[in-house]
């Protein structure tokens, strides 16, 4: 996206305190701020109004979702996210989305409303503890202006603090100061603080010596393992050139999804509860593990502790060999860092470990077509997803909701060079996907947003944040924004994890979502509504989503029978599925493999 010029002269008239927190946020080239009014903020908001800088408003319907938007804005452009909301409940509001910011590590700046300074510490009204409030979320920099003197160095550091930790800051500003006049520039005396704009591009890189060591493990190994995650995001020719060197297969963690296109032949897939056979293959086998700007969580989808060697790279070392003991820990950007081994690393010979890895992709890749034309009542939600895959648009922006989505999302959709997609990683927050696609599509305009959301997280915020698109979109230069809803009735994920994880039947009255048709009020607000329930009407309404001239709903009354967990994760809890059985509920039975069923109705004999 177009950057500001620091040093350009600026238009805007400094009257108050205000109007100097939105020239100082232009100066460091924000450019939009996702926020809902309030009282507690009507000096930012009448700044915002009279301002002649290029810093745009967006209108969200709750504030979470403005911190979520602004976590998305910080995923796909790079830059720092601003979210703005009043005191009180407001600023309680968007701890969620600050959070979803803060686990994957992405640089939000929250600028939040209090209270008038002289009715602090009186119980007054919508009055809350905000230091305290956000202390744990923005840990690394909160404080409260207590002065109008005190605005530059609070925006000006937690802005640049939000974007050297990749973390979230937060600034609280009394409604009082909002109107004080401004200080642009404090008094030369004692105590006074004397900030200044921009933020240095750097690069971290490790020591020659921790190279050459890093060098030589993998240069030994005889079966190497890759495992890339959102650190290794803009890494592709680096990564590629490292596994055609070591003869190596590539895992995606779910963040790293974009990370390499799904169409090389050495590429496994996801890892984890949405991951592939191959990926699987691949960590119990591989004798040697590089890792790559990832923190996979599950130790359980990772080489066992003493099978193989590891490597990792990473730029927070806080995040080193926290998930498998590594034996060189390389603490640096990751694109950097691999040109600096690329060197260093020896080409392996054609080796069969590589073209073992590369037949089980393509078993993969074939049954996973097979299953998607199982028979369900009515749709295989699988279907809905392979059956977009092949048209996806080049450069398309995709969304995932957590829950069922966010597997389907991870194991059917092929990612081709210059994509972007992302969801809640590390938070796996329900309620992300429409609003990062928002996020998105103001980033991006030009650009074809998708997003994939499950009905529970649609009647959560979802259904609201539609009007924000239908109040939007006719000012993006491209209409084409299309939520996908899988309407199962169902809190599918849960419903599953209670089947696989607990032993227990689907409870009704926790699992089952009230009936809505999400595409008649789609079509209600001006979107084109498309509903389907039938595998003959997947493709075309894809096709008729793709071409539109307005944003799309396409609501696909799917089964929530199909397990939105792969096979080979449920058969090592057949002992828990088969207890769910027991008790009655068949779900397990009904549209899963048929290994699946053999270890079911041996677990329960």
């Amino acid at each position: 996206m177009e950057k500001k010029d620091i040093n350009t002269p600026e238009q805007t008239i400094v009257n108050n305190v205000s109007d100097f927190i939105i020239k100082r946020l232009a100066r460091w080239g924000i450019s939009r701020i996702f926020g809902y009014p309030g009282d507690g903020i009507n000096g930012i908001l009448g700044a915002l109004s009279r301002s002649m800088e290029s810093i745009k408003f967006t209108q969200v319907r709750h504030e979470e979702m403005a911190a979520l938007m602004a976590c998305a804005h910080a995923k796909f452009t790079g830059e720092v996210g601003v979210c703005l909301a009043t005191s009180g409940p407001g600023a309680i509001h968007l701890l969620n989305g600050l959070y979803d910011a803060k686990l994957d590590h992405q640089p939000v700046v929250a600028i939040i409303g209090q209270t008038a300074r002289m009715a602090i510490g009186g119980h007054y009204q919508q009055e809350v503890d905000l230091v305290s409030l956000f202390k744990d979320v923005a840990h690394e920099y909160v404080h409260l202006a207590t002065d109008a003197s005190q605005i530059r160095h609070l925006i000006d550091r937690a802005i640049r603090i939000a974007r050297a930790e990749r973390t979230v800051t937060c600034v609280i500003i009394p409604n009082d100061i909002q109107t004080l006049d401004a200080v642009e520039a404090p008094p030369h005396e004692h105590y006074s603080i004397h900030t200044g704009i921009g933020h240095p591009s750097s690069h971290i890189i490790p020591t020659d010596e921790a190279l050459q060591q890093a060098a030589h493990i993998l240069n030994v190994g005889n079966k190497v393992g890759i495992l890339v995650g959102a650190g290794a995001m803009r890494s592709a020719s680096e990564v590629i050139t490292v596994a055609n060197l070591l003869g190596a297969g590539v895992a995606k963690a779910l963040l790293g999804k974009c990370a390499l296109p799904d169409n090389l032949p050495f590429v496994t897939g996801t890892i984890g509860f949405f991951g592939t056979t191959a990926t699987e293959s691949m960590m119990n086998e591989c004798d040697t593990l590089l890792m790559i700007g990832t923190s996979f969580p599950y130790a359980e989808f990772l080489p066992k502790e003493g099978q193989a060697r590891a490597v990792q790279i990473d730029i927070d070392g806080r995040m080193l060999s926290l998930r498998y003991p590594v034996e060189v820990n390389l603490l640096g950007d990751s694109k950097e860092t691999l040109r600096r081994l690329i060197p260093l690393l020896h080409q392996k010979p054609a080796h069969e470990w590589r073209s073992k890895l590369e037949e089980k992709i393509s078993q993969w890749k074939y049954e996973q077509q097979h299953l998607a034309l199982r028979e369900a009542n009515p749709l295989n939600p699988q279907f809905v997803f392979t059956a977009l895959s092949p048209l996806l648009p080049d450069n398309c922006i995709i969304t995932a909701d957590s829950g069922s989505t966010a597997s389907w999302y991870a194991r059917e959709l092929s990612i081709r060079e210059g994509m972007m997609a992302s969801l809640s990683g590390n938070l796996a927050t329900m309620g992300c996907a429409v609003p990062y696609a928002i996020a998105a599509k103001f980033a991006y305009p030009e650009r074809t947003v998708i997003a994939f959301a499950g009905d529970g997280a649609m009647q959560m915020n979802g259904n609201l944040e539609l009007l924000t698109i239908s109040k939007y979109w006719k000012s993006w230069s491209s209409p084409n924004i299309i939520v996908c809803v899988l309407n199962n009735h169902d809190l599918n994920m849960v419903t599953w994890e209670q089947r696989m994880m607990e032993g227990d039947p689907k409870f009704e009255a926790t699992q089952v979502t009230p009936d809505f048709n999400y595409a008649a009020y789609a079509t209600s607000i001006g979107f084109l509504g498309i509903r389907i329930d039938s595998p003959d009407q997947v493709t075309e309404a894809w096709q008729q989503a793709l071409a539109a001239d307005r944003p799309v709903l396409i609501e696909a009354i799917t089964d929530p029978e199909i397990s939105p967990f792969p096979d080979h994760v449920l058969i090592k809890k057949a002992q828990r599925l088969a207890s769910a059985v027991a008790k009655g509920d068949q779900a397990p039975l009904q549209n899963t493999g048929h290994i699946l069923q053999q270890a079911i109705e041996s677990s329960s004999h």
